[in-house]
């Protein structure tokens, strides 16, 4: 792999850097193994000072931190702003919480007094994490923050377009007082996932990316009898019902389409409205779309980023290109974007249908895929109509409505008048070809301990 910071934005290959070579894989291996063994039987209060500071020195430097996001993924630097502040809340939720999440829990058994029997969390050792570019720090801190709570230390390979990003994050744990090896920025090339799942030290792997990285990954890890969870794809629903509020609705679909650019794997990538309120909902979301502004990343006034990369633009429009070949029609929006810059024009598609490979593809950038359905039934329908079973929303001034529909949509999240949300104290997860296991809260540092019975059995008992 090269890995290189190239800039969205101007074009610019700002700085490369070399991919690691087997030789030094095996050495990290060491080191974080080696790291292991001391960090395994630090307190609780050492690992949470550690999580603490890195939260502040996050704050501290917030502008320094967020600019590199904005440099390597062109990132709206507002942001990447939300992205240093949401890093730093994850680090103190787990800072505050995870000592509670991982003390022993006693367990009822019949005939033995009620302290007998007890689940105790102990840390596996070494993870390897592999991570994606669309969110640089929020992706590293989800896994690293509670496994690191938890006493494991952790292998990082990230995305090859966000190497300083890498770079950076292993930084910052050292300042914070991380012991050296507890956690390391690994240049690593696609062929080391089974140099380094394959070593026993390494004791499981999680995941964020595409299906095909996430198969190949889970793969090599299930043929070494290793965990993984993953974290795929998304192509979520945005149902609006014949009672929502119209107003609120197409705001928020313009902006959980858009922001990121589009590229977020719970971004509202299928808009589902019911029939009688399609045409209202649709001159306020196309108005809405069209009042984006693109342009510089760091420019404040600016409200839509480049994608991330040449590739990724030319990806999406080969995509746009196959769904208008299928029979889609494509309406662009708003004033022409920068000609310099990975910039797609914001383009609405409607009238897809099944047949249409745009109508099972995840679109990563401004391209809003536009449904009509009749009414609650199939907007429920069309929702769970999908390969995908990350996130959702549903929009409705019913409660009890919104509560009926949420429930019956075949995905890990649902949120009700809001997009798909990212937060430090709501687990994140999918089901089906969005992958499985959980992150943040307690189920996220969970992942990667062993959960130990030790039952204490009268010597004179019963066999």
């Amino acid at each position: 792999m090269a890995y290189a910071t190239t800039n969205p934005y101007t074009g610019e290959v700002v700085k490369s850097f070399p991919t690691a070579k087997d030789d030094e894989v095996k050495a990290a291996i060491g080191l974080a193994d080696d790291a292991f063994k001391g960090w395994k039987n630090t307190s609780y209060e050492e690992r949470a000072a550690v999580l603490l500071k890195a939260a502040e020195i996050l704050r501290k430097r917030h502008t320094e931190y967020a600019k590199i996001l904005t440099l390597e993924m062109g990132k709206l630097i507002a942001e990447a702003e939300a992205e240093v502040e949401l890093s730093a809340k994850i680090l103190e939720y787990y800072a505050k919480n995870g000592a509670a999440q991982l003390q022993p829990r006693s367990i009822p058994v019949e005939g033995l007094p009620a302290d007998a029997a007890k689940l105790v969390y102990q840390p596996l050792g070494v993870l390897y994490i592999v991570e994606p570019w669309n969110f640089p720090y929020y992706q590293i801190v989800r896994i690293s923050a509670p496994q690191l709570m938890a006493g494991n230390t952790l292998l990082l390979k990230h995305a090859s377009n966000v190497p300083q990003a890498a770079a950076t994050f292993e930084k910052l744990f050292i300042e914070a007082g991380l012991p050296k090896g507890a956690f390391i920025n690994l240049y690593a090339a696609h062929n080391h996932s089974e140099l380094i799942l394959s070593d026993p030290r390494v004791r499981g792997v999680a995941l964020t990316g595409s299906e095909p990285a996430g198969a190949a990954v889970a793969s090599t890890a299930a043929k070494y009898l290793k965990k993984s969870t993953l974290e795929l794809g998304g192509s979520d629903a945005f149902i609006v019902l014949d009672d929502a509020d119209i107003d609120k609705a197409a705001k928020w679909a313009v902006f959980g389409r858009h922001w990121n650019a589009g590229q977020v794997c719970v971004s509202s990538k299928r808009i589902i409205l019911v029939d009688s309120i399609y045409d209202e909902f649709m001159e306020k979301y196309r108005a809405g779309v069209a009042a984006l502004k693109a342009g510089d990343p760091l420019d404040p006034s600016t409200t839509l980023a480049p994608l991330s990369s040449f590739e990724a633009l030319e990806l999406l429009k080969k995509q746009v290109s196959t769904a208008v070949a299928g029979g889609a029609k494509a309406t662009v929006a708003g004033q022409p974007v920068p000609e310099k810059g990975a910039f797609y024009q914001p383009t609405i598609l409607e009238d897809i249908a099944p047949k249409n490979p745009a109508y099972y593809t995840e679109m990563f950038g401004p391209v809003s895929q536009i449904y009509r359905v009749a009414d609650e039934a199939a907007a429920v329908k069309m929702a769970n109509d999908s390969p995908f079973g990350l996130g959702g929303s549903v929009f409705t001034k019913d409660p009890v409505r919104a509560q009926r529909v949420a429930k019956q949509i075949d995905t890990g999240m649902m949120y009700i008048n809001h997009p798909t949300s990212v937060r430090a104290d709501i687990p994140f997860g999918g089901v089906k070809n969005s992958g499985y296991g959980h992150e943040l809260i307690d189920l996220g540092i969970h992942e990667f301990v062993n959960i130990k019975v030790i039952v204490d059995m009268p010597i004179d008992g019963d066999f």
